[in-house]
């Protein structure tokens, strides 16, 4: 049975993903397929490194630098998050904190990374070989958070963070063939999207990326539309949502060193509902 994880990020609040998957990696829990969107997409890249804990000192150290994010990157860049020192100055074999890409490669897994195209307002899926060692530019991409940050261009291409147009890629998961899949929140469950939160980011980015603008102030009928197709497919024992039961004042960039924390450890005790959910899959298969 291909069992699938879908990571869907959200910035600073992806502490949570981070946890569910160093369990994952205690446990010896492993996943055919894997989908990640933003900062989802980096915690599965470590996942699949098998570098237990390197996502949680991204969000509990490197994050309070102001070469990752900073007004004065703003002032410098016109981009508040600095993608090219999250993912490249730190992240590359020379950095301080490389990832291991030879094991990326190396393993069986098929791994989709979820950007917007910044011109369309369509959500693109990049692969496992669209990633190179010290190339980790859909990782970039699918992070790249609007209007806080200039597009992120790849071979000229721009391109926005992945949660503009796919928030929740349960359908891209189901039509890639998983019949199972484990579905990781970064929100309380029963918790919809305002789209009132949406709408002035959205009149803004309409200026210079129309398509994209559109994209954003759909998003919320579109997470909540998804969340509620994550709910049904639980319903029918299709799919697994894990997710906090609350999150605190955390919001996507919020640096609260403690509360991250808090976030990771109570993502890495809720997954333990996840070897339970593979395991039954995978009994399914079987019988």
């Amino acid at each position: 049975m291909k069992i699938g994880y879908i990571d869907v990020g959200g910035g600073m609040r992806g502490a949570y993903g981070a946890g569910v998957l160093d369990r994952c990696l205690d446990e010896g829990v492993s996943f055919p397929y894997l989908i990640g969107v933003s900062a989802g997409a980096a915690n599965i890249s470590s996942f699949l490194a098998g570098q237990r804990g390197r996502n949680l000192r991204f969000y509990t150290e490197y994050a309070f630098r102001p070469q990752y994010m900073s007004l004065g990157n703003f002032l410098r860049t016109r981009s508040y998050l600095d993608l090219d020192y999250i993912y490249g100055t730190l992240s590359n074999a020379s950095g301080e904190d490389p990832l291991d890409f030879p094991a990326i490669a190396a393993s069986p897994c098929e791994f989709v990374i979820v950007a917007t195209d910044a011109r369309a307002g369509a959500p693109v899926y990049f692969h496992k070989s669209d990633l190179h060692q010290d190339d980790y530019g859909p990782v970039k991409a699918s992070s790249c958070v609007p209007v806080l940050d200039r597009p992120y261009r790849l071979d000229g291409q721009p391109f926005f963070d992945g949660g503009v147009s796919d928030p929740i890629p349960l359908e891209r998961a189901f039509q890639d063939g998983c019949e199972r899949v484990v579905v990781v929140l970064t929100r309380p469950r029963d918790a919809y999207r305002d789209p009132a939160r949406d709408r002035l980011m959205a009149r803004r980015l309409r200026l210079s990326w129309p398509k994209a603008g559109e994209a954003l102030a759909r998003r919320a009928e579109v997470y909540n539309r998804q969340l509620d197709a994550a709910k049904e497919a639980e319903r029918q024992g299709r799919a697994r949502i894990i997710a906090p039961d609350d999150i605190g004042a955390m919001q996507t960039l919020t640096r609260d060193g403690a509360a991250v924390e808090a976030l990771y450890h109570k993502g890495y005790a809720d997954a333990g509902a996840v070897a339970a959910f593979v395991s039954k899959a995978q009994g399914c298969a079987q019988t």
